[in-house]
């Protein structure tokens, strides 16, 4: 599902429960976060739509090294040369994106939250089994602002993941929190702000503590990894996930 302007400028592309965006400003493009392989012929398309390629977008940025926000990388890199951006405790991730700890076996997951098993049965479907691994470019330092289309200002958010970041653009009043904070947890199948369960998350206590950084931003609309955009604000929505139980 392709949504165009989920806030003006900024462009969602959702499959199997996963999420990426693309950000225009000034002829060029940044993506936050690369979903799942499945996903290249919706961002393509959105490309299309605001009259741009793939030679237009100047990089993505990764809140995180996760399989199923690293899935068309690979191909970027390879064939437009698309450099990458991921904080330094998430680029082994990015290289190995099955190679990391959960807080909690995931195996588990689909007998002990069975609404969870139409969200995970999608991503498989989608490619989640089958993503491949690239070097990244740059790394991304907390408190930096890139120097990117819509220079989105560096927030690290660690708990889901060691270099986990979230990434706040005052020019569009909104902040891309990756699976800091969903309202969608593929996990359980659970809604609402939350943090995604300890099948995915490495340190449950670290993600709720990063939520109040989030909060801090007074972004107006939080755009999640997973799940629906919030126009609520930032800090309602960092409030809300404290306040929910993690799976």
């Amino acid at each position: 599902m392709i949504t165009m302007d989920v806030v003006p400028g900024v462009h969602l592309v959702a499959v199997a429960s996963t999420n990426l965006y693309v950000l225009e400003d000034g002829g060029a493009v940044t993506i936050v976060d690369a979903g799942l392989p499945r996903m290249w012929d919706e961002t393509t398309q959105v490309l299309d739509r605001i009259g741009r390629g793939w030679d237009d977008v100047a990089g993505f940025v990764l809140t995180h090294g996760h399989f199923d926000h690293v899935g068309i990388l690979a191909r970027a890199v390879a064939e437009h040369g698309v450099p990458v951006w991921v904080h330094p405790g998430d680029q082994r991730i990015v290289r190995h994106p099955y190679r990391y700890r959960p807080g909690r076996p995931r195996l588990a997951y689909p007998f002990l939250h069975p609404r969870s098993v139409p969200h995970l049965s999608s991503m498989a479907a989608a490619g989640a089994l089958r993503v491949r691994g690239v070097e990244p470019s740059h790394a991304l330092v907390d408190g930096q602002t890139l120097d990117l289309p819509g220079r989105p200002t560096v927030i690290h958010t660690p708990g889901h993941t060691d270099g986990h970041c979230a990434l706040h653009v005052p020019s569009h009043d909104v902040i891309f929190t990756g699976d800091a904070l969903v309202t969608l947890d593929p996990y359980s199948g659970r809604t609402g702000p939350r943090v995604v369960g300890r099948g995915g998350t490495h340190d449950a206590a670290t993600a709720k503590g990063s939520l109040t950084r989030i909060g801090a931003s007074g972004a107006r609309v939080v755009l999640t990894g997973h799940g629906v955009p919030w126009t609520g604000g930032a800090a309602e929505a960092s409030a809300a996930a404290r306040a929910a139980d993690i799976a």
